[in-house]
């Protein structure tokens, strides 16, 4: 592939990117327009979501701010309504707004699961549903890529519940193979290990931390991620469905703690 094709690979398709006004999402919005999609970026933050979008315009990518709550059901609703009015269609789907609650096991409170819940779960299935009916409704086919997490896949102080979530999402995209695969929609999951994003890094230790327990000697950078998230939305994968890719340096194969 020469580099003019590279940077037109998703040319004429359509994607919405959740909870990218920051980090790994960014990336991912980002990363998608500079080889040719149009994007819908959300974020919660609408103040966020117009700075990212006008970051990713001034370096010639098309892109549109939508702000919302995506694990309410009219942001939902609203936001592949706005994909389709503003730029015709929708082939991609990148579910990647989620929230992270740190707390211990015996400790957890119903507040803090009932919005967990209602944000990964809730949101991350019923953006899914809204986002491939117009899918089938095009008759083209698409992509859905769904954001896990290694804590589905190993135990993590303090993170039962989330991983709890991040688990189901992987799920999620192995059953709804079933669903989508007739209708020409592949679906699969980023599976996202220490990454250094704005928020990590506001932990002084967490490139120490996760560059000693490693095997590839570093903490994963958005770069990482967002490079294997494009691969599972591109024509490149169009076989691969139903998968849980993990991006961690091989840690989850070693399996050292970090506390």
């Amino acid at each position: 592939m020469n580099k003019k094709q590279e940077n037109s690979l998703f040319e004429n398709q359509v994607a919405i990117v959740t909870g990218a006004g920051v980090g790994i999402g960014f990336e991912i919005a980002r990363k998608l327009a500079d080889k040719g999609a149009s994007v819908v970026l959300n974020d919660i933050d609408g103040e966020l979501a117009q700075k990212a979008c006008q970051n990713i315009s001034k370096n010639g990518g098309i892109c549109k701010a939508f702000a919302g709550d995506v694990s309410d059901m009219t942001a939902i609703e609203r936001i592949v309504e706005f994909a389709v009015n503003s730029f015709g269609r929708l082939d991609i789907l990148i579910a990647n707004a989620g929230i992270t609650t740190f707390g211990d096991f015996w400790e957890y409170q119903p507040a803090s699961m009932q919005h967990l819940l209602q944000v990964n779960l809730f949101g991350t299935f019923f953006l899914t549903q809204a986002a491939t009916k117009q899918m089938v409704a095009q008759g083209q086919g698409g992509s859905v890529l769904l954001t896990s997490s290694v804590t589905a896949h190993a135990a993590h102080k303090n993170l039962a519940a989330y991983g709890m979530t991040k688990a189901a999402i992987d799920q999620l995209a192995k059953n709804l193979i079933v669903d989508l695969a007739p209708h020409g929609i592949n679906i699969n999951t980023i599976v996202p290990g220490a990454t250094l994003t704005e928020r990590t890094l506001e932990d002084t230790e967490y490139i120490s931390t996760w560059s000693r327990i490693t095997p590839t000697g570093r903490p994963a950078t958005i770069e990482d991620i967002a490079h294997a998230a494009l691969f599972l939305v591109s024509p490149f994968s169009r076989q691969i469905i139903g998968q849980n890719l993990v991006i961690d340096g091989g840690w989850t194969s070693v399996g050292v703690s970090p506390y």
